[in-house]
């Protein structure tokens, strides 16, 4: 039985069984041989991380990748037992926690490299790393035009032991995409070059998850899916390349109904005003919640299987919608934000043309406050 909490009835509903069938459809394309580092930062984006990679553990996924230090603890503190690699900088301060709880750093500069092999040297410790490859992303990684400055450094290692090595996509959305081939080929040579060398990574891996789709000789030894994981797809082309189900729903319910005059503004600094005697719903859910402020006036959502569009200002708390030409309108009405009723739905990627930017910022932005209901729809 799925229990909702009692009194605010604003929640997000994980479907673990769509979770699920997404995890397999992608351990189905890329194959037996190739592991799967399942994506799980930022809150497995949203989802809930500790249910998500409790889950996807579950489905034998081979590791799980994180942002942070902190995030990486919360799932050993859950019993997630399979490798964790922290992605998004490595401090040697945090030396202690990675020993502690077994978790694997990514080492981007020779200036960390260096501070790692020196403080793990000192206490007599090993541990292994992930070193990142800056193959035109542009962000963090070694620069393969400095392979032969850096390389003679990772021949030296004593107390670090390299287990992967991997770069990262700046564009994988389209297939044959000239500036993804030649990042991959960069990243071929520079595998190549440290193999050369005598350092044999266990662990190769550059496909997020629309390479992992358009590009499958970039799966190497293992993928990292995120967005796929929870059923969105990085462009709307790749549908055609794998059967994906979303994972999570955003509903509310009407708080209030009020008949309004035409001419009456709704909301703060009045954006919009009534052109007709008008049924407004105000629902319990806000800018707060991570329901965003560039929605006033832009966004929909569906009620009794109709959209009714987001009528003045979304305020910190509170949205107020015209549910005027939609019949038999009661306040406790179920109201859907993202996710579907019926045969209508509003997708992340919708949302997110509302605020003008992507499906990943919708998830991850909705808030601590809109508690993750986790359920399995095949038996709820």
């Amino acid at each position: 039985m799925l229990t909702v909490p009692e009194g605010r009835p604003t929640i997000c509903s994980i479907d673990l069984e769509a979770l699920r069938w997404n995890f397999r459809q992608i351990k189905r394309k890329v194959g037996p041989q190739v592991k799967i580092m399942s994506m799980v930062k930022a809150n497995a984006y949203g989802h809930g991380a500790v249910a998500v990679a409790k889950t996807l553990a579950d489905e034998s996924s081979d590791a799980f990748g994180v942002a942070t230090v902190e995030e990486a603890v919360e799932l050993r503190q859950a019993a997630i037992r399979q490798p964790i690699i922290v992605l998004a900088g490595a401090y040697v301060k945090q030396i202690g926690q990675f020993l502690a709880h077994q978790l694997t750093p990514v080492i981007h500069d020779l200036k960390t490299l260096r501070s790692f092999e020196a403080a793990l040297k000192s206490g007599a410790a090993n541990l292994a790393v992930h070193i990142e490859i800056d193959s035109g992303m542009g962000r963090t990684g070694f620069l393969p035009a400095e392979i032969d400055f850096w390389r003679p450094e990772m021949q030296k290692l004593k107390a670090l032991r390299i287990e992967g090595v991997f770069s990262h996509f700046s564009d994988a959305e389209t297939l044959n995409e000239a500036y993804s081939e030649g990042q991959l080929q960069t990243f071929a040579s520079v595998i190549a070059a440290l193999r050369n060398a005598g350092i044999n990574p266990d662990l190769v891996h550059m496909a997020k998850s629309a390479a992992l789709l358009t590009t499958p000789h970039s799966h190497f030894s293992m993928v990292r899916p995120g967005l796929a994981l929870y059923g969105i797809y990085p462009s709307p082309l790749l549908s055609e390349q794998i059967a994906l189900k979303p994972v999570l729903s955003w509903t509310t319910r009407i708080l209030q109904l009020k008949r309004v005059p035409a001419g009456t503004c709704l909301g703060y600094g009045r954006t919009f005003v009534t052109k007709r005697e008008s049924l407004i719903a105000t629902l319990p859910v806000g800018y707060a919640d991570g329901y965003r402020r560039l929605f006033s006036n832009r966004a929909a959502v569906l009620v009794r299987g109709c959209r009714a569009p987001v009528a003045g200002r979304v305020s910190m708390d509170l949205t107020t919608i015209d549910v005027t030409d939609i019949a038999k309108v009661q306040q406790g009405d179920e109201v859907t934000l993202l996710g579907r009723q019926g045969d209508v739905k509003i997708s992340a990627d919708e949302m997110a043309s509302w605020a003008d930017t992507i499906s990943y910022e919708i998830l991850t932005s909705i808030g601590t406050r809109v508690p993750r209901i986790h359920i399995n729809s095949q038996e709820d």
